[in-house]
């Protein structure tokens, strides 16, 4: 075979003959629909200075 040129039964699709037992991954297995709440005693300004520091410390 010369530069550029190829193996044509490699370009073929080819089948697993060893996974053949495997199962199949269910992507959805730990989806979870619903909804999530929780209290806090924190202010919004309190709550968005917090942030603002995480913030700063992932910037260093």
């Amino acid at each position: 075979m010369g530069f550029g040129s190829y193996d044509e039964s490699e370009q073929q699709q080819q089948t697993a003959t060893d996974d053949e037992d495997v199962e199949a991954v269910n992507v959805h297995e730990n989806a979870h629909e619903g909804e999530m709440t929780f209290e806090s005693n924190a202010s919004t300004d309190e709550l968005v200075s917090q942030l603002g520091a995480m913030k700063d410390r992932d910037d260093d």
